[in-house]
């Protein structure tokens, strides 16, 4: 599908939350070692619940702007330049559907513990655990160090 990259695709499941931040640690560092690819995937459901750092307004959700404060946040919680080697993508749709569906043909999905539960719920333990049932590749969970 247009992308030059052969080596694993590691996908991993982002929502702001510390969990997530793990999740993507591991992920980068786990596409390190086999030399692979991150693909970060945060999802969004509903308008009108949470924006990617703050609370969204009804039918005002701005796409664009959840952009910018998912690679802002991810840049803060990893540093610019293991930011940059992290392809991004925001999708609209059931977090649980759409994570499945980035996972298919990938090396390997991560996922975080528990979520934020506003934005997406991408994370939350139900979600990850259908992930761990449904998807085609191996499934990491991975804990959020107590702080």
């Amino acid at each position: 599908m247009g992308n030059e990259f052969s080596g694993a695709r590691v996908v991993v499941g982002v929502d702001g939350s510390a969990s997530s931040y793990e999740a993507l640690r591991w992920a980068l560092r786990y596409a390190g070692l086999v030399g692979g690819a991150v693909d970060a995937v945060a999802v969004w459901e509903l308008p009108g619940l949470y924006g990617w750092s703050g609370p969204a307004v009804d039918m005002d959700f701005d796409e664009e702007e959840s952009r910018r404060r998912m690679r802002t946040e991810m840049a803060e919680a990893l540093g610019p330049e293991a930011a940059d080697a992290v392809s991004t993508r925001l999708v609209h749709g059931n977090a649980t559907d759409v994570l499945l569906r980035a996972a298919e043909g990938a090396e390997i999905l991560v996922v975080g513990s528990r979520g934020r539960g506003g934005f997406a719920s991408a994370l939350l333990g139900s979600v990850s655990q259908h992930l761990a049932q449904h998807a085609t590749c191996p499934v990491v969970i991975v804990r959020a160090e107590k702080s």
